[in-house]
C-alpha cells in the first residue's frame, strides 16, 4: 500500500477562507485535497496529513510561536510517519506575511533547504526511499480581513513560480504549479473553497501518477 506524506500550511490542512477574524473552519477530510487525492489514486492509498496552519519554510513565527519554522515539523513528520512512498511539500505562502520581509528568490531557497531534508539519505534510508513533489502554491490576493498581514505579498507571489521550478530542476524533483490549477480565495486572498480543493486533489494525483 503506498503511502503519501502531504507536508504544507492552513492550505494542506484545509483552512477555509477567513471571513471574520479568529476564525478557525477546517473542511472535512473527503473534502479536502489531500484526501481527495488519495480517493483518486486508489483504495490501497494510505495518507498521512502534515498541514500545519502558519507554517513558514524557516521562520519562527514572533506571534504565532517557534514551531512554525517548517524544518523543524519536516524532521517531526518524516520521522513519526513511515515508511512513506510520496511526499508532497507545499510551503511558502506564510512567507509572504509582511513581518518576514523576504523575497520570493529566498522563499525559494529556503524550500530548497526542506528538500535538502527529504532527500538526505538519512532520511531517504528511515523510508527506503520516497519521491517528493514539490508544489508552488498559487499567487496570493491581498483582500479581506487578513490582508494587511501581506502587504506587498501578492506582487512578490507571482514570482514564487519560475523561482520554485528552479529549485525542483536543481533538486532533482517532480514538481506542480498549483497556480495554473487553482487559485486563491477572492474572500481572504490565501485560502483554497471547496472547488479548489477539488481541482488540486485531482492534479496531484495525476503528478503523482505520472511519478510512480
Amino acid at each position: 500500500m503506498p503511502t503519501l506524506l502531504t507536508y504544507g500550511d492552513s492550505n494542506t490542512h484545509g483552512t477555509l477562507p477567513i471571513k471574520v477574524e479568529d476564525q478557525r473552519e477546517r473542511l472535512p477530510p473527503d473534502l479536502r485535497w489531500p484526501g481527495i487525492c488519495v480517493r483518486n489514486l486508489g483504495v490501497r492509498w494510505v495518507l498521512a496529513e502534515e498541514g500545519l496552519p502558519g507554517r513558514t519554510t524557516r521562520w519562527p513565527d514572533p506571534e504565532m510561536g517557534a514551531h512554525m519554522d517548517g524544518r523543524v515539523g519536516l524532521f517531526i513528520a518524516l520521522e513519526s510517519h513511515g515508511p512513506i512512498d510520496f511526499m508532497t511539500l507545499m510551503l511558502g505562502t506564510n512567507d509572504l506575511k509582511t513581518r518576514f520581509a523576504v523575497e520570493p528568490e529566498r522563499i525559494a531557497e529556503d524550500v530548497g533547504t526542506l528538500l535538502d531534508i527529504a532527500l538526505s539519505d538519512d532520511m531517504q534510508d528511515r523510508h527506503k526511499g520516497f519521491k517528493v513533489l514539490l508544489i508552488c502554491p498559487p499567487p496570493i490576493l491581498e483582500k479581506g480581513v487578513i490582508a494587511d498581514q501581506f502587504t506587498g505579498g501578492a506582487d512578490k507571489s507571482l514570482s514564487l513560480s519560475e523561482a520554485y521550478a528552479s529549485v525542483a530542476k536543481a533538486k532533482g524533483v517532480a514538481f506542480l504549479d498549483a497556480g495554473r490549477v487553482i487559485e486563491s480565495s477572492r474572500v481572504d486572498g490565501i485560502h483554497f473553497g471547496i472547488e479548489m480543493h477539488a481541482k488540486l486533489g485531482h492534479a496531484v494525483a495525476g503528478a503523482l501518477r505520472g511519478m510512480a
